[in-house]
Formats: structure tokens, C-alpha cells, sequence
């Protein structure tokens, strides 16, 4: 009986650290430093898929954190760094019905007041904000859909959430003062931390 249990766990344990392993990971540069995102493919496919399109395309390179709330969220992916919005593409549908938890460390999509609204833009929590979780399916409490956590590098983020703001571009506050760039995101190979080609991604 100890056997077969013992037996069970190295499987569930197999299976566990596959999955981690198996998780895309995409690695962000902004001007403050790097960290690394690890994307949740099996809570949220379509949200991940989209992300993963707007990486590919390099829509992320040269834009800002343009919103910075110290104890809330750091938030990015819609303008240039002249505040020019990016190019993005149809809305993805809002899966933050999937059971994940707006957490410290964990990134979710931005949108509008449509819950089915996201495109680009995404945030980062800096403190746990279970209000923006997924309620029901009302207007108000769908939720905003979690899709990845940062798991290197969160003292970036930190140090991204300590930034001064005040007014920029259209925005009248929460902009850095001293804006935060975010020069590249680039998806890494495998878990070794080797960074793979956008071309080569697009390839069929």
C-alpha cells in the first residue's frame, strides 16, 4: 500500500513540475531593469495566445508603463513612449472566470468598461486585489482575467511602482515622471533562459 502511494506522488509530482517546465515564459526589459513573466496556458489559453501574438509582432518594444499606482498596479502595453497608442488587434475574450486570484506578482489584462474588452494592455499587482476578481457574469463582476505571474524579477517591478508620477500625454496622473520604457519582451526558449527568434516563432 506505501508503495503504490509512494508511486502516486512521484507521479503527481512528475506531472506538476512537467507543467511548470512546459509554461511559456516571456522575459521583459524596461529601462529600470528585467524580470520574467510566466504565462498560464491551461487557465487562460486565449489571453496567453493573444499576449503571445502581440510579443511575436514586437508591439510591445518602446512602450510604457503608463500607469502607476504605488500598492496597486503597475500597467503597460497601449502607448509608445510618445504616447502614441500601439496597434493591437480584435479584443480578446475575458477569462477571468478561469479560478485565478488578482495576487501579488500576478499579470492580468487591462480593458475597458466592456468585460470583453482587452487587447494590449496589461497590469501587474503589486498587493492582493481580490475585487478585481472574476464575480459573476454581470457587467460589473466579471473581473479582470489573470494569465501569468512574475516569477524573476519582481523587485523591478517594485522598483517600477516607486517611480514619481504626476501628469503625461492624455492621462492627468499616474504617469512616471521619468518615463519607464519597456525596450523588449522576448519569449524564452524552454527553461533555459535562452531567448528565441520572433521571425522564427512565425513560421509555420
Amino acid at each position: 500500500m506505501r508503495t503504490i502511494l509512494l508511486v502516486g506522488l512521484l507521479l503527481a509530482a512528475t506531472v506538476l513540475t512537467t507543467s511548470a517546465l512546459a509554461a511559456p515564459r516571456v522575459a521583459v526589459e524596461t529601462s529600470e531593469g528585467r524580470f520574467v513573466i510566466a504565462l498560464d496556458t491551461e487557465a487562460a489559453p486565449e489571453t496567453v495566445e493573444n499576449f503571445l501574438g502581440y510579443v511575436a509582432s514586437d508591439t510591445f518594444e518602446d512602450t510604457l508603463f503608463h500607469r502607476v499606482v504605488p500598492g496597486f498596479v503597475v500597467q503597460g502595453g497601449g502607448y509608445r513612449d510618445d504616447f502614441e497608442p500601439v496597434e493591437t488587434q480584435d479584443p480578446v475574450r475575458n477569462e477571468a472566470d478561469n479560478g485565478l486570484s488578482n495576487e501579488r506578482g500576478t499579470v492580468a489584462m487591462a480593458r475597458g468598461q466592456e468585460p470583453h474588452s482587452a487587447t494590449s494592455q496589461f497590469f501587474i499587482n503589486l498587493t492582493a486585489n481580490p475585487f478585481l476578481d472574476h464575480r459573476n457574469t454581470t457587467r460589473r463582476g466579471w473581473g479582470y482575467a489573470v494569465f501569468g505571474r512574475v516569477v524573476e524579477g519582481m523587485e523591478v517591478v517594485d522598483t517600477i511602482a516607486d517611480s514619481p508620477t504626476g501628469a503625461g500625454g492624455p492621462f492627468p496622473r499616474d504617469v512616471p515622471l521619468t518615463p519607464v520604457v519597456i525596450e523588449s519582451v522576448e519569449r524564452l526558449d524552454g527553461d533555459t533562459g535562452e531567448k528565441t527568434d520572433n521571425q522564427e516563432r512565425q513560421q509555420p
